[in-house]
């Protein structure tokens, strides 16, 4: 029997799944692996599967299936129909950005990453300024052309691109819940802080043995050696597709948490893209539902799970096996205390949970007005400074700690911060319908056991893959829509401890 325009879609889409891995993986080595100078072959590489991929997506073959199954989707059962609303996405995505432009981008951007990293080992903006104006100017064009094609404003439609669904209207309501909420509780966790400083911790703490306690902590934690690697890089990143999926930290020999919960957090991601449903694994709904949900699991297990006093107690006895150490300093609540510390820092990826998301925040915005043309680029240091300094009341001394801290913009990623937040927003608040539903989960988490964490986690929201909206899917696994209010909650409760 032929197959039917239905079924030919998914053999279509199951050559773009290869396409989508061989992408990632080279990505992953420009970072791990490859030499310096090889940016400019790396970039020829992506910018042809870039280009190959967006040709077999935007084929007239594909178009004329799309049209035949829709005409027919009487017939098909509720997980092919969100295939074939996510399949039709992709298309009507991809065929609003010419072939010409994306392989433009692929190439400016593997060059702006290069310069990314010089820029910051010399500390100096100007070095990596000119590509990254090259970068915004290709963006601001995708932007325009992605949101006349699909009805948004430019912005609006970068989002859309990264988190399906979420608007610059949602996130402006969200973030002002957080706004108005945070500036007050900071304070008052920094002064409820102070009335009990934890010891600090002294000496150095090899790499090598770091990486180890890293290594037993993802196994707890269900990552599977055997189908993935834990690697270094400048910035910590997840790349890869479910049954091959790298994850990169970066350790620091003066801080053993770094390293560790870096790591986590990674896990985080690797576990979600590990637990999408099997059946749809190399078809459009089998992948995760969005940058701000994927966020949302990285962020669940290294903030909400693993800055835990739970997690804590199951943590200290591996820091005495594998780091050699012991002391007060090394007492479980010292620990706690160290791994909950609030306090105004520079650096995003160093940020406590009260002060992330005013890290974020400031991204979104600065990012909107570069794109909008109202913030040229060679100003971002400056403008990066003082609006970081009016929200957290500090103030960075040079580039590296300012404006060249994170790599999104220099791989093209304007849109992509927001999730940051809205993932600690939607961690709250599965945060807290996982604690209704596992009572025994602090005890599960001491003794090292994860097992009905993930068990709830595949249910909830790893199995669900793309078939549903973030916001649907935040009713069907916690019973209510999605808000800041359980995310508020949980920070209250956690830093306004007095005991």
């Amino acid at each position: 029997m032929a197959a039917t325009p239905y079924q030919q879609l998914e053999q279509e889409f199951r050559r773009l799944h290869a396409f989508r891995g061989a992408l990632s993986l080279l990505r992953w080595d420009a970072a791990v692996m490859m030499p310096r100078g090889s940016s400019d072959v790396r970039g020829e590489q992506l910018a042809a599967l870039e280009t190959e991929h967006h040709a077999l997506l935007t084929t007239p073959k594909v178009a004329r299936l799309l049209e035949r199954a829709e005409a027919a989707a009487g017939q098909l059962e509720d997980w092919q129909l969100a295939n074939l609303r996510e399949m039709r996405r992709q298309r009507d995505h991809a065929i609003a950005t010419p072939p010409s432009l994306i392989a433009r981008l692929a190439k400016v951007t593997a060059r702006a990453e290069v310069f990314w990293v010089e820029a910051r080992k010399a500390n100096d903006f100007k070095i990596f300024a000119p590509h990254l104006e090259e970068v915004v100017h290709l963006v601001r064009d995708k932007a325009a052309l992605l949101g006349q094609a699909r009805g948004l404003a430019p912005y609006d439609a970068l989002i859309d691109g990264f988190t399906p669904g979420i608007s610059t209207s949602d996130i402006d309501t969200i973030f002002k819940a957080l706004s108005q909420k945070l500036p007050g509780l900071i304070n008052e966790a920094i002064e409820v802080q102070a009335a009990r400083p934890p010891l600090p911790l002294a000496g150095k703490f090899g790499v090598a043995r770091q990486r180890q306690l890293a290594a037993e902590v993802l196994k707890a934690l269900g990552f599977p050696f055997d189908r993935g690697r834990l690697d270094e890089s400048e910035h910590p990143f997840t790349e890869g597709v479910p049954g091959d999926i790298r994850v990169t930290t970066r350790f620091d020999a003066s801080d053993p948490f770094t390293g560790l919960l870096g790591a986590v957090h990674e896990t985080g991601h690797a576990m979600y893209d590990l637990g999408l449903p099997q059946a749809w694994r190399d078809q459009p709904v089998g992948r995760d539902r969005g940058l701000a949900l994927e966020e949302s699991q990285s962020l669940l297990f290294e903030m909400n799970l693993c800055r835990s006093r739970a997690f804590v107690s199951y943590l200290k006895p591996l820091l005495e096996k594998f780091l050699q150490v012991s002391g007060p300093e090394w007492a479980e609540e010292n620990l706690y205390r160290l791994l909950t510390r609030v306090k105004r820092s520079l650096i995003r990826m160093d940020a406590d949970e009260l002060t992330y998301p005013v890290h974020i925040m400031l991204r979104y915005e600065l990012e909107k007005r570069i794109l909008d043309g109202e913030l040229p680029v060679a100003q971002l240091p400056e403008a990066w400074n003082e609006n970081l300094e009016e929200r957290l009341g500090v103030r960075p001394g040079n580039d590296v700690d300012g404006c060249l801290q994170d790599i999104h913009w220099a791989v093209g990623h304007f849109g992509y911060f927001p999730s940051y937040a809205l993932g600690a927003v939607i961690a709250g608040q599965l945060h807290e319908a996982l604690r209704s539903e596992l009572p025994s989960l602090d005890e599960e988490i001491a003794a090292g056991r994860f097992g009905g964490v993930m068990e709830w986690l595949r249910d909830n929201v790893h199995g669900v893959g793309a078939r549903l909206p973030v916001q649907d899917l935040m009713k069907q696994a916690t019973g209510k829509p999605l808000t800041a209010a359980a995310y508020l909650r949980y920070l209250e409760t956690k830093y306004l401890e007095t005991s």
